[in-house]
């Protein structure tokens, strides 16, 4: 018997799983508890913590990058512009980036706060780890970064969650997906 012969009887095939994406699959999911983190909003010293903030009916929108082209140009003003944003509740926006970009990118998307929308940075990764949305990014971004993700919450629990398969697209988080 030949020696591969051999190592396939010992060991034999097991079916390979392939996917397009480099990470897991991630792990928050409908009934989890928004995590007890603080986030960052406007400066390093204005915390907010979704877990006590969001009370009743909310979103959350997680993405890669503040200034990037599709979180720019397209995820984020998708959001700005429905119509059904207002009945969404509070809506805030999170991305593992610092205060002051947060808060400059909100101005330049949302220049009079007509949205309401809240723009939080996650500096340290603590609030996007825990949902276990972080993806390896560090050739792109220069660190880890969040998928892009939409989270329906209601009474600080996840009701939908609404993550890219390939972590950075922008199709079932889209407003229009998410704001039904």
């Amino acid at each position: 018997m030949s020696h591969s012969r051999t190592l396939l009887r010992l060991f034999p095939r097991s079916p390979v799983r392939r996917s397009f994406t480099t990470t897991s699959p991630a792990f928050v999911s409908v009934g989890d508890r928004i995590p007890d983190i603080e986030l960052v909003e406007g400066s390093p010293g204005n915390k907010v913590n979704l877990a006590k903030e969001l009370r009743g009916k909310g979103v959350i929108i997680g993405v890669p990058a503040a200034f990037s082209p599709s979180c720019s140009a397209a995820h984020i003003p998708g959001y700005l512009n429905s119509p059904s944003l207002k009945a969404a509740g509070q809506v805030f926006v999170v991305s593992v980036n610092d205060a002051f970009v947060m808060k400059a990118w909100g101005a330049t998307l949302d220049p009079t706060n007509k949205s309401g929308i809240r723009f939080l940075g996650d500096p340290d990764a603590k609030f996007t780890e825990a949902l276990d949305l972080s993806f390896e990014s560090a050739s792109l971004f220069g660190n880890n970064r969040s998928k892009r993700y939409a989270l329906v919450v209601e009474d600080g629990k996840v009701k939908e969650a609404h993550v890219e398969p390939d972590n950075t697209g922008v199709d079932v988080s889209s407003a229009d997906k998410v704001l039904k």
